[in-house]
């Protein structure tokens, strides 16, 4: 069986009734001595998986003897189990809301409450998680290697909340962006709407939502997985965690974004460019561009005197004034 095979768990449908429901768009009007047939299942079994697929609306029964099933068309009974999902989610935040309430606030807290420890690689992405899909105005982003999840996927929750046009600022630490493909996720995130910047030196990997609540790991090893992270509510180390994100976003420079409509005409290599604004030291430009060292070497050196830079930090000065890059953003 393959992931294409429960395409309906979303909609709570399992994967053995959901073979069912196919076998039924493959045979309607099937018997359910048709469908053991087929299927290799008991006519017991297929009747009560009938069942549950008719109360979901994807199949109804047909009047008369033998018993017959006539799946409904796809395209409708998912649209309706979606808009029922949906239904529930609506009423799950109304609920969420009415609890919130209940609970007392944060500035109410016992200082032993305001500082929760969250053990476990799991759990740690699942409060992250959380936090970005809670945000609800600005979420604040330190980001560094390593990183529990996969850095060549993209982060889908940070995604969606910008779709829906909740502000976030991020600051990449350089070794971040050496990782193959990271700068491109990171510039597939800022060009849907993120304020990205990158600094040689972040010290931690921190999320803030909303500058109410915080997460950061426990351990102060930054080399190392954490299985264990620290949610700070609203209080001064909060804020003090906020200061320092400012702090390290006044000295972070902007991520270059090299699309092609924005590119200027004269600019000459805009990829190794836009890896060498990003920070990134030679070898992992290589990396990043598939190509070797020497190459590398002789594109920099090329690049240089065209702008008619000694040093990279005066080729960058000079590439902003062509405005190649904006420095000052």
């Amino acid at each position: 069986m393959n992931a294409d095979d429960n395409a309906l768990a979303a909609v709570g449908v399992d994967a053995e009734d959901e073979q069912i429901y196919r076998e039924l768009l493959r045979r309607p009007r099937a018997t359910l001595p048709e469908l053991a047939a087929h299927t290799g299942r008991t006519t017991v079994a297929l009747r009560r998986a009938c069942s549950r697929l008719e109360s979901l609306g994807l199949v109804s029964r047909m009047a008369g003897r033998p018993v017959r099933y006539v799946p409904t068309r796809p395209d409708v009974a998912v649209a309706a189990l979606i808009s029922r999902r949906e239904e529930g989610l609506a009423q799950a935040r109304l609920a969420a809301l009415a609890l919130l309430a209940e609970t007392p606030r944060t500035e109410n807290l016992a200082p032993e409450e305001l500082v929760e420890v969250v053990q476990g690689q799991a759990a740690v992405v699942q409060r992250f998680t959380q936090l970005q899909q809670t945000a609800t105005e600005e979420l604040l982003v330190l980001d560094r290697p390593p990183y529990a999840q996969d850095p060549s996927q993209q982060n889908a929750p940070e995604m969606e909340r910008l779709a829906h046009g909740l502000l976030v600022r991020g600051i990449y630490d350089a070794s971040a962006l050496e990782i193959p493909g990271k700068l491109r996720l990171a510039q597939e995130s800022a060009a849907a709407g993120e304020q990205a910047r990158v600094s040689p030196e972040v010290p931690m990997k921190l999320a803030i939502a909303d500058r109410r609540t915080a997460i950061l790991p426990l351990s102060a090893d930054a080399s190392a997985h954490s299985d264990s992270a620290v949610i700070v509510h609203s209080s001064s180390l909060l804020d003090a965690l906020v200061t320092l994100f400012e702090v390290l976003w006044r000295s972070a420079l902007p991520l270059p974004i090299f699309d092609a409509p924005s590119r200027p005409a004269d600019m000459p290599d805009p990829e190794l460019f836009a890896l060498l604004a990003a920070g990134l030291k030679d070898e992992a430009v290589a990396r990043q561009l598939g190509v070797s060292l020497r190459t590398v070497h002789r594109r920099v050196s090329e690049l240089m005197d065209r702008l008619g830079a000694r040093t990279r930090f005066q080729a960058g000065l000079l590439a902003a004034r062509r405005g190649w890059w904006d420095a000052d953003s």
